[in-house]
């Protein structure tokens, strides 16, 4: 069994993507070729955004998001711990300090009172109210340092869009922006809007394994904003200005690939019917797992459409998960942990000077979640296999 089958999927459009790749091998255009402007031009209208900025993966997508605003040494960017690595590696990179605020424990996605909460403890500097990042100060003792909050990067985690209207809410108050981090989430919907519509910049990914994948690594920036895109435009490309040899800033090399675009319109043809094929597969995993009273299922609120990225369970600890993912495997069935360890305790964030603790939830949450596969091919005969193995019927 397969945790994400992509060779089932392939099989069904391998004729239009043998097709796609054989027309790009024809024109052969690799970089920025027609079909990279083709796919942004169904993206945008898929998502109903003025612009799409194709790009060479979703970590180059945050970067260059960041870099379109401007972001730097001595400011601030609030995000979630209980994400990948990446979501806070592009605000250190650019010399910003990622602060981080605790998730909801239904969601898995930031909580909007935490994040009010720590914005607070960081404009008036008191890490009673919030765990706030400490630096090591000249009389060795650990220190808030003075930082300027600047935005927010809310994380859609597992397919499932953020609680958007009060974390808008609050970017506006504060005069922050805020950036849609959907690597996981495109597909998917909040109240009615599509993933990547939220924020001034809103980024995903098409790595094999997201819901919208390519055969490498690839991603996208939304915006709406004329000025932002024309910035995103330049920063994948050296900052290129008027000519390729004219830069106007300091950019990236962060296109995405002809060939990649390619596979992904011929996937954008059947993604849609991909989606409701996830709803269902969803829907089959929690109804047949109703009668186990061990595991949580996940929580999909009123209004939202998840992508399902990923079908996740907790367990009761840490423990119990390993009894679990041990029953699964020797029923030859594949499991994942996303994520073993939230981001405040990751050993290149040890200079922040979060300790155990700081983030309960998330902490709790990486000790006892686990995911099941997840995909829109996996067969209602296979979901019950699974869930057998897991004692649940």
């Amino acid at each position: 069994m397969q945790f994400i089958d992509l060779a089932a999927q392939q099989k069904r459009i391998k004729s239009q993507i043998d097709s796609r790749i054989q027309a790009v091998l024809k024109h052969g255009s690799y970089i920025m070729g027609p079909e990279v402007g083709e796919l942004e031009s169904q993206l945008s209208e898929f998502v109903d955004i003025k612009h799409a900025i194709g790009c060479a993966s979703g970590t180059d997508a945050l970067l260059m998001a960041l870099m379109a605003l401007d972001i730097g040494p001595g400011e601030a960017v609030f995000t979630t711990p209980f994400t990948f690595f990446a979501t806070a590696e592009v605000i250190s990179l650019l010399g910003a300090v990622p602060v981080f605020v605790d998730i909801d424990s239904k969601t898995f996605n930031i909580d909007p009172d935490k994040l009010e909460l720590a914005i607070r403890a960081l404009k008036s500097n008191d890490p009673t109210l919030h765990p706030l990042p400490r630096a090591l100060s000249p009389n060795s003792e650990l220190r808030t340092p003075n930082l300027i909050p600047k935005g927010i990067i809310a994380v859609d985690l597992f397919g499932l869009l953020v609680n958007y209207d009060p974390i808008t809410a609050i970017a506006q108050k504060h005069n922050f922006f805020l950036i849609e981090d959907a690597a996981q989430s495109f597909g998917g919907e909040y109240k009615g809007r599509r993933s990547c519509s939220f924020g001034q910049i809103a980024c995903t990914s098409f790595f094999p394994a997201k819901p919208l994948g390519c055969y490498g690594d690839g991603g996208m920036c939304f915006t709406s904003d004329d000025v932002l895109a024309a910035q995103l435009s330049s920063i994948r490309v050296h900052g290129q200005g008027r000519d390729k040899y004219n830069n106007a800033r300091i950019g990236l090399n962060g296109r995405l690939d002809t060939l990649q675009a390619a596979i992904l319109l011929a996937k954008l043809e059947i993604f849609s019917e991909e989606i409701e094929l996830r709803q269902q597969v969803a829907r089959n995993y929690t109804g047949l797992l109703s009668l186990n009273s061990e595991l949580i299922t996940p929580d999909i609120p009123s209004g939202y459409q998840s992508a399902w990225a990923q079908y996740s369970l907790l367990s009761k600890d840490k423990a119990h998960r390993s009894q679990f993912q041990a029953q699964l495997k020797e029923a030859g069935v594949p499991t994942a942990i996303y994520y073993p360890k939230p981001l405040h305790l990751q050993e290149a964030f040890t200079g922040l000077g979060y300790r155990p603790g700081d983030f309960p939830i998330s902490e709790y949450c990486a000790d006892r979640i686990f995911s099941l596969p997840m995909h829109p091919y996996l067969t209602y005969d296979d979901q019950e296999k699974i869930v057998e193995a897991l004692g649940g019927r």
